[in-house]
């Protein structure tokens, strides 16, 4: 075994197992199962604390075993640390403070580590009703003070982590968060820290009397307590002080807040003023230096957040640096906590109006079904790769399998949340991927076809294929890197999910494919390799029929757009649009393909079906949301069609947008900016004519693509109508348009090189017939897969499967037929024109006497 393929191998493992172990436990172990597992000492002690806690728990008195058990041990005393001696907290030394760490870290420890989002596995929902003495009556003024709080509340929440929250107006004054992958039980206060007002107030502090010596409140003070924890025992004594009002400042001085470590192992919150905040900070505190040098006393700075007192420290004299602290007994999650919401103050108050748990928005039926023709697909493809290519095919397979692996476990590393377009960004991945070792195969196959030995075959077929590889994946991580800056919600998931994916791709058919195909080959294990194949040498004068061609596929473009045009006012589902909430009780459950199939026989539109629990009940609701205007003749349909079911209405609301006006643009500026830098990259790369055509291209892709799902939506086929999930599977023919066409033009580019005597047409015409049985091989194994997806998917999974074909049929179309002849006109048919401005590849090959190759790639 040769030192490459050895280091090849153990590159792999080494990254395989840390991928493993960032998976393992892919799912959550129940909490009460899990702390059995951890308590080391007094372990009968623990049951009976245990069996009393569940005692609370089904009587309903805690929401969970883990609320009980905080409660219970604050309430007796208890300290948790003599129950885990393995795990070392005493450097907490507040009794309290300790037992919730440590509750903490086995809580988050018994959670699995693949994060699934609300539309595969549900979460938390709660409405948060908005004072009306805090909103104004003029009706404008009033939807951007609830418009704010939304965009207040999703800067927090986004900077908790939480992936894909679904954030909305409901009715008047009520604002829904959906929250994947969290638990109220687990975390009741999770609720106060997003609607926390974050009030932060800077107030003089009485010179001389106390509440403790002076019971007389003196006028224009309130008396307040501050905790003060004792930094070598954790003990908390009360300080009480008479706090001046009104305040000297209020928060909006502050520029920013953030966490950052004190001296004693615990953790402040540092502010930042802004630069007037800064002048007046300095102000107030230079007069209270002053008032110093006449009492002889030394003056407080009281700061204070929501009504609490957290510290009042001593001025010396005028503080001038632009920024103050906030000391108290805080964790790093707590300072983190706080941090943000001095980052983004509510303007208006909230009180929590609902909460339950939502199952997940693809329902249960139509998720089972979905995965189930994922199976079907994955087993067409691993077949098909096995039939076609044998024992190089079953090298493939496994290879793909390791990116799935490395692209997990590298999501979980990031503890990011698995959502359906995150799913499309993995379904592409492996589509490139799959089309990587698709090439090179192609390439091996072309040097056995001149009679050269499988191991001299293999190494040069990767080195051919090198640059196409590279240069297709860079335009499409260029594209996710875009998403990623400039995108938010299911945009950013997709870009973060199809960068890990590209970077994998690469890594397993260049690395990990290649090792284990060097090791069979040198082994001697496999003797021969690709001999079968479907397609033979082909000589298309494609060029012959490219303004036929382009000309009838612009006028399908502009047949689509009409379509567009003609359905505007539906075309929108209810994420864009917002519409009506049901919320029903039933007798008999029903399915969500049972709900689709009734809005469909009555041409009501989109509807999204979820079951939803209120906490603390226990009772299952159905929860359809549908389009304007269309709730009472849903509900109708439905009684009549299933009298038995036992609907009754209990709630109705108005719901605004799940997918607000920042995501749509986002979207359209992040495409919009992918593509310039797109053409730049290729023109530098390669040639400023290869930009152009591959811009021209993909714009005509996505114009095409959501034409014709409009188009065939009027038809039948399909709904017709973008959801959020949709946005994602638009991207994804960006990403397959853009990789069809860098591997023609990178075949142009070298076919230049090669033949040096050929015209261009005929040098575009030859790389086209060179690059056409990977291009057919490519588009033949990822319609397995998304065919399968469409026939026996669910719910929005058909629609967005069918996006998808639309794609991949019109990626293929455009790097023949729009693509190549763009490039080609550009340089007006001419050679030469192409060569004054060419960037060619350099290939040790190239100083090789054979003759160049004509067969396919």
């Amino acid at each position: 075994m040769t030192g490459s393929i050895i280091w090849k191998s153990l590159l792999t493992i080494a990254v395989v197992a840390w991928a493993v172990l960032n998976i393992i436990p892919p799912t959550d172990t129940p909490f009460e199962d899990y702390i059995d597992t951890q308590i080391t000492a007094e372990v009968e002690e623990f049951e009976v604390l245990k069996s009393r806690a569940m005692e609370r728990v089904e009587s309903n008195r805690e929401p969970s075993l883990f609320a009980a058990l905080k409660n219970m041990m604050i309430e007796d005393s208890i300290d948790f640390q003599k129950f885990v001696p393995q795990i070392d907290g005493t450097d907490i030394k507040n009794r309290t403070k300790r037992n919730d760490v440590l509750l903490g870290e086995l809580l988050s420890y018994s959670h699995g580590k693949v994060k699934l989002g609300l539309d595969l596995k549900g979460g938390i929902a709660f409405t948060f009703k908005v004072k009306e003495t805090d909103l104004d009556d003029n009706v404008v003024v009033r939807q951007e003070q609830l418009s704010k709080a939304m965009e207040i509340i999703r800067k927090r929440v986004d900077s908790l982590g939480v992936a894909e929250p679904i954030i909305r107006l409901k009715g008047a004054n009520r604002i829904e968060v959906q929250m994947p992958g969290i638990s109220t039980k687990d975390n009741p206060d999770i609720i106060k820290t997003i609607g926390k007002p974050a009030k932060l107030e800077f107030c003089m502090v009485h010179r001389t009397a106390r509440p403790n010596n002076t019971p007389d409140t003196p006028l224009g003070y309130v008396p307040m307590i501050e905790e003060r924890e004792n930094s070598r025992t954790g003990e908390v004594t009360e300080v009480p002080y008479y706090i001046k009002r009104p305040p000297a400042m209020t928060g909006e001085i502050i520029d920013q807040a953030f966490a950052a470590p004190n001296d004693f192992g615990g953790f402040r919150v540092n502010l930042r003023f802004t630069d007037e905040g800064s002048d007046t900070f300095g102000n107030v505190t230079g007069r209270i230096a002053q008032e110093n040098q006449t009492s002889g006393t030394v003056g407080q700075m009281a700061i204070i957040l929501d009504g609490k007192l957290y510290s009042a420290p001593t001025v010396q004299q005028a503080i001038t640096g632009g920024g103050a602290e906030i000391t108290g007994r805080f964790s790093q999650r707590e300072a983190l906590e706080l941090a943000n919401v001095l980052n983004n103050p509510l303007k208006v108050g909230l009180s929590v109006d609902e909460m339950y748990e939502v199952g997940p928005s693809l329902a249960e039926d139509a998720r089972d079904a979905s995965l189930n023709a994922f199976k079907i697909g994955a087993a067409l493809v691993v077949l098909f790769m096995i039939i076609y290519y044998l024992s190089a095919g079953l090298i493939a397979v496994i290879s793909v399998g390791i990116n799935i692996v490395i692209v997990f476990g590298t999501l979980s590393s990031l503890g990011a949340t698995v959502t359906l377009p995150g799913v499309a960004a993995l379904v592409l991945t492996i589509g490139m991927a799959v089309d990587a070792n698709i090439l090179i195969f192609e390439r091996i196959r072309e040097e056995l076809r001149v009679g050269k030995k499988l191991s001299t075959s293999l190494s040069a077929g990767y080195e051919k294929a090198l640059s196409t590889i590279v240069d297709a994946n860079v335009t499409t991580l260029i594209t996710a890197g875009i998403l990623i800056w400039l995108g938010t919600g299911p945009v950013k998931g997709f870009g973060v999910t199809l960068a890990i994916g590209i970077v994998a791709s690469m890594f397993c058919a260049l690395l990990v494919s290649r090792a284990m195909l060097e090791f069979v080959v040198n082994t001697g294990a496999v003797k021969k390799m690709m001999v079968k194949s479907f397609f033979k040498t082909t000589k298309v004068p494609f060029l012959n029929y490219r303004k036929y061609a382009f000309s009838c596929s612009w006028i399908v473009v502009l047949v689509g757009m009409s379509a567009v045009v003609a359905n505007r006012d539906h075309i929108f589902g209810t994420d864009f649009t917002g519409g009506e909430e049901l919320i029903l009780k039933f007798e008999e459950k029903l399915t969500s393909q049972q709900v689709d199939k009734v809005a469909s026989d009555n041409n009501l539109g989109e509807v999204n079906v979820v079951f939803q629990t209120t906490i603390g009940q226990g009772v299952e609701d159905l929860k359809i949301t549908t389009q304007h205007d269309r709730g009472d003749e849903m509900l109708a349909a439905l009684q009549t069609t299933f009298p038995d079911a036992g609907l009754d209405l209990i709630g109705k609301s108005t719901i605004s947008a799940s997918v607000g006006d920042e995501v749509k643009w986002s979207a359209v500026q992040s495409i919009s900016l992918a593509l310039v830098f797109i053409l730049f990259y290729v023109a530098v790369r390669f040639e400023f004519g290869y930009g152009i055509g591959a811009v021209i291209a993909t714009i005509h892709d996505i114009l095409m693509s959501i034409g014709l799902f409009v188009l065939l939506g009027s038809l039948g086929f399909g709904s017709g109508q973008f959801s959020a999930p949709m946005v994602a599977a638009v991207l994804m023919i960006i990403g397959y348009s853009l990789n069809d066409t860098i591997v023609v033009f990178d075949r142009i580019r070298e076919e230049l090189t090669l033949n040096p005597s050929l015209k261009l047409e005929a040098v575009v015409n030859l790389a086209i017939n060179c690059t056409l049985s990977r291009t057919l091989l490519t588009s033949v194994t990822t319609l397995l897969a998304t065919t399968a997806l469409y026939l026996w998917g669910a719910g929005v999974v058909i629609d967005f499967a069918l996006v998808f074909i639309i794609g991949i049929f019109t990626g293929t179309f455009s790097s023949i037929f729009i693509a190549s002849p763009v490039f080609f006109w550009y340089h007006k048919g001419e050679r030469k024109h192409v060569e004054e401005r060419h960037i060619l590849p350099e290939y040790e090959w190239q100083t090789s006497s054979r003759k160049p190759s004509k067969s396919t790639n």
